[in-house]
Formats: C-alpha cells, sequence, structure tokens
C-alpha cells in the first residue's frame, strides 16, 4: 500500500467529521484482551477524535459503541455477545452507530452470528483497522452494514491517528502477527504470519515520544524477539537495525526515555545478542517475561513449543549468570489437553525452581479452529479447577518470599499518578514491575526517584521517598 493510498483512506476522517459537525457526538469503547488489542484501540480513538467524536465512560450517552475484541481470553465470545444485547435497544431507541473490530472477526463463525441475530453497522477486522473512517462513512452515508475483512495478512500501516490513554508511559507496536502455531492459540489465524515494522519507523515514533515528555515504553509483538527475522530470511531488512537485540540498542540510546520494558518474547527465539543487549542496555527492565505455559516436556511437545523443560531451565541459568539481579514472569495454562498429574507437578517444580515474580495463570479453555480444540483427551472442568488452586496457593507462597526480599532495598521508580485506591499516596513500579505505594506530592510524577521499600502487602510494596 502505497502512501498515496494511505492518504486516500484518511480522506475519510475529514469527510465523516464534515457529517459530524455541530452535533457534539460522543463514542463509547471497550477494549478487550491483550496490550496489542489496548494499543490498536488508542488508535481506533485517535481517529474517531479526528472524526469529530469526545470520548464517553458512559455508554448510554454515545453515538458510536465500539466493542475491539479478543478470541484469546477466556469467555470472550460469551462477553462480546452480551454486550451486544445490552446495547440492542440503544440502538432502537437512540440510532446508536455500533462498530464490532478486533481478533473476533478474523473467525468466520462469529461474523456470521453476530449477522444473523444482533445488530450492528460496522464490523472491521484486525487487518482492515486504519479503513475504520471509510466504513464508518459508508455506514452513514448509505444507511448499510459495513462487513470489510480481509482473510489475507494485513500491510502495517503507518501514520494513523492515536490517543493515548497514558502520559508518561506509552506502547509501541513492533511487529504483528505470529508464526509459531502453539496447537492452544488462535493467534496465527486472526492476526496473520508475522510482519515487522520498519526500525526507523519505530524509533521515530518513540523519539516523538520522548519529546512529548514520555518516559516509559513497553515494546509490543506477539513474538518480539523474532523482530526482523521473517524480513532477514526474505533479504527485504535494508537497515542495520536487522534484529530485536539491535533494537533494543537503539531505543536505549534515545533521550529522554527512562526504561523499556517488552513483550512477549518466546523462549525459542531467546538467543545470545537479545540477552546481552539486556545486561548491556541500562534501561531495560531486568524483569523478563518468559512464557512457559506448561513445565511438562511432553505437553509442551503437544503445545508445539519447541523446547523442553530442562531447555526453559538452562535457559533461566543462563540469563541469571549473564543479567546481574534478573527476575522473570511468566504464563502458564492449567489443564491442556492430555495433562496428568505427572505433568503438572513438573509445572510445580519449574514454579519452585524459577520463583517467578509474577504468573499470569489461565485454565486451558477450547478455542474454535485450533488444533487443541480438535483433541480427545480434554480434561475435566473439576480436576482443571482443582490445579489452578494449586498453582495459585504456590506463587502466593513464593510471592510472599519474593516481597520479603525488597524491604529495606533501595528501588528507582517512575512516579506514574496517584494510588488508584488512596489519593493521599502515589504510585509507581519498580524495575521488576512491582507497584509502589508512597506519600510524596504531584511535582513527582512523570519523575524518577528513588524509594526504600518499608513493607510487603502481597500484591504491592510500600515505600517512603530517600
Amino acid at each position: 500500500m502505497t502512501k498515496k493510498d494511505i492518504q486516500n483512506e484518511m480522506k475519510y476522517i475529514e469527510k465523516v467529521k464534515k457529517i459530524n459537525e455541530g452535533k457534539n457526538l460522543k463514542y463509547y469503547i471497550l477494549t478487550m484482551g491483550c496490550q496489542l488489542n489496548e494499543n490498536d484501540s488508542e488508535k481506533i480513538c485517535g481517529m474517531a477524535q479526528d472524526m469529530g467524536y469526545t470520548e464517553t465512560d458512559n455508554i448510554l450517552d454515545a453515538d458510536l459503541v465500539i466493542y475491539n475484541t479478543c478470541c484469546v481470553r477466556e469467555n470472550a465470545e460469551e462477553k462480546l455477545f452480551g454486550k451486544l444485547g445490552e446495547v440492542k435497544k440503544q440502538k432502537e431507541t437512540k440510532g446508536t452507530i455500533i462498530a464490532i473490530g478486533g481478533c473476533m472477526m478474523q473467525e468466520k463463525h462469529i461474523v456470521d452470528k453476530i449477522k444473523n441475530s444482533y445488530k450492528y453497522d460496522v464490523i472491521f477486522g484486525t487487518h482492515t483497522l486504519y479503513k475504520f473512517p471509510e466504513d464508518l462513512y459508508n455506514a452513514i452515508l448509505n444507511n448499510k452494514k459495513i462487513t470489510d475483512i480481509l482473510d489475507i495478512d494485513g500491510e502495517i500501516i503507518e501514520g494513523l491517528p492515536i490517543k493515548r490513554n497514558d502520559n508518561i508511559r506509552a506502547s509501541v507496536t513492533i511487529m504483528n502477527g505470529c508464526n509459531n502455531f502453539c496447537t492452544y492459540c488462535i493467534v496465527p489465524y486472526v492476526r496473520g504470519r508475522e510482519r515487522s515494522r520498519n526500525p526507523e519507523d519505530i524509533l521515530n515514533e518513540i523519539k516523538d515520544l520522548a519529546k512529548d515528555g514520555y518516559k516509559e515504553i513497553t515494546l509490543l509483538g506477539q513474538n518480539v524477539n523474532s523482530y526482523m527475522r521473517v524480513e532477514r530470511e526474505k533479504g527485504l531488512c535494508e537497515s542495520k537495525i536487522d534484529s530485536f537485540a539491535k533494537l533494543l540498542r537503539a531505543v536505549n540510546e534515545i533521550d529522554g526515555i527512562e526504561k523499556i520494558r517488552f513483550t512477549s518474547p518466546h523462549p525459542k527465539d531467546f538467543t545470545d545478542d537479545v540477552i546481552e543487549a539486556i545486561r548491556d542496555c541500562n534501561k531495560v527492565s531486568k524483569l523478563i517475561h518468559l512464557p512457559l505455559q506448561s513445565g511438562s516436556t511432553e505437553v509442551l511437545k503437544v503445545m508445539n513449543r519447541v523446547y523442553t523443560k530442562e531447555q526453559y531451565l538452562n535457559l533461566v541459568e543462563k540469563m541469571k549468570k549473564e543479567i546481574s539481579n534478573v527476575k522473570f514472569s511468566t504464563d502458564i495454562i492449567v489443564g491442556f489437553p492430555g495433562e496428568t498429574e505427572e505433568d503438572f507437578e513438573d509445572t510445580l517444580d519449574v514454579v519452585k525452581k524459577v520463583e517467578f515474580e509474577q504468573i499470569f495463570m489461565f485454565i486451558y479453555s477450547r478455542r474454535i479452529g485450533t488444533p487443541a480444540d480438535k483433541m480427545e483427551n480434554q480434561i475435566p472442568e473439576e480436576i482443571k479447577h482443582k490445579r489452578f488452586d494449586k498453582l495459585k496457593a504456590l506463587y502466593e507462597e513464593i510471592l510472599a518470599n519474593n516481597n520479603q526480599k525488597y524491604i529495606g532495598t533501595t528501588q528507582e521508580i517512575l512516579v506514574e499518578g496517584y494510588s488508584k485506591n488512596n489519593n493521599e499516596y502515589f504510585t509507581g513500579r519498580t524495575d521488576t514491575n512491582k507497584v509502589v505505594i508512597f506519600k510524596g506530592n504531584p511535582d513527582l510524577i512523570g519523575e524518577m526517584i528513588k524509594v526504600q521499600i518499608i513493607s510487603e502487602h502481597m500484591w504491592y510494596l510500600k515505600g517512603e521517598i530517600k
């Protein structure tokens, strides 16, 4: 797609804005799912605002309701259908426009059900997000339902308007899609194959964010440490920044940025140059998100994760030797088809050995279109929940022990704002992503400060400014 094509698409923003002129219209958006979806929603909001809508957090006030869907989270379908049922009356009485986008719209059975059973105006997929203004314009102008979905992998579109939810921390997508095809995961089917953004576009975006006062950047992708791999293999990368390790080093040099995080990497792609970049770059967080999914080599094989329990643990030990004070977070799926008690004990064994700072735990749920959905040896729900509770109890024990190690230490944190639960306190995060609350003043917001940790409270730490 050429720059001219994009400029043509963006003309629809002005067309909708002209239609909306003087009407004081409002939009409401609900984002489901991961940080990539949240970043997409920031772009959707940017386009909506440029089209003359102002955001509201009250759906009843909205003239435009947008659902940005996810098909990875448990009960995602039921949540969407419930929301569409709730907004039906508003559509009938007020004429509210309903737009539905995101990963779930790449699943034919979901789109068919919406078309047959629910009211909507616009359906757009993950590859046609940039066409949202055009689709909305056609829905308004022609008073007809618009479905705009591509089954082929979409291009990465630069230059879309964006309305960020934070003025200190920002997420920057560096690549889209995934080539791994884990048997439980729908992402390659709805997000497409791996496509990396041009490194210069990424760096320019981050430099602009730094000029605007942003201090923390999170680099996003389904598999960030395979950044530019496909392009290298095809000979399409013309930049010297042709790997994730080189990108980390380049971002680390940008003035104004104080903290760099990234998610999610894949253990099989954690090459030595990435480990060395994390070690050498002073701004890169030393909390590494290293998705485990299962501690059983047999289950990992069926999941198509392409590493063993031993390889995972060896990788952890290698990082501990190379990177000072490195810590780990992870994802774990409980109750994958065929998981035995012995398999589950292997997972608990890895958790004990690594002592994760954070664990995102999921009970396996079937996803239509994935190989795991067709496996016959599904685990009964009762067993899944018992195993989940056992993992949760172990994690909370480890978490309490980990938290104790912070007491008395001095942590450098970026002050994010007021605490959500107590406006007498401010909040920030340690390098290892631990939430810290402390007493301070509003002038500190957006600054890096040193805080001494005085107590732990399971899900947060309490500190005093040094």
